[in-house]
């Protein structure tokens, strides 16, 4: 008896701390992290690939929430139950009987990028660009600050 108390009593306690938000933000990237590391380890030593599909496509859906939660966190704070439908959608992606992230691969992103010319490239162009932009505010920095340095000492 004192098991399914403590199994009912734990349920009572996750369910009141994603619903009310309670540490529901670090509670759900634990959740969100722990088993899909261990399962992305599996799959990298597993000689069958069939699993690294699926968990490279969990992680980029991770790193996006993420992302939007470092960026976004003061409009999320006004989402209702936001941790506890970021936390089901997280299940449904990681878990092994919905599979999830494969279904979302498989049905949506494999045909978006096959329609797309050559994403990759386009990225890389993408970076090329920003690179060069980026040296060339770097350079011109350095050389107002020269400039500022050396109209000073005059």
């Amino acid at each position: 008896m004192p098991k399914e108390i403590l199994v009912i009593a734990g349920s009572f306690l996750f369910v009141g701390l994603v619903f009310f938000g309670i540490g529901a933000n670090t509670l759900c990237s634990f959740i969100g992290f722990i088993y899909p590391a261990y399962q992305t380890i599996l799959a990298i030593e597993h000689k069958h690939k069939g699993d690294d599909v699926q968990w490279s496509v969990y992680w980029v859906l991770y790193a996006f929430f993420s992302l939007i939660e470092t960026f976004q966190s003061f409009i999320l704070y006004w989402i209702p139950f936001y941790f506890a439908f970021k936390l089901a959608f997280l299940l449904w992606a990681m878990l092994p009987q919905t599979r999830g992230a494969k279904f979302l691969y498989d049905s949506f992103l494999k045909d978006f990028l096959k329609k797309s010319s050559d994403p990759v490239s386009r990225i890389d162009t993408a970076m090329a660009e920003a690179k060069k932009s980026a040296d060339t505010t770097a350079s011109e920095l350095v050389d107002n600050v020269a400039d500022l340095v050396t109209k000073k000492d005059e």
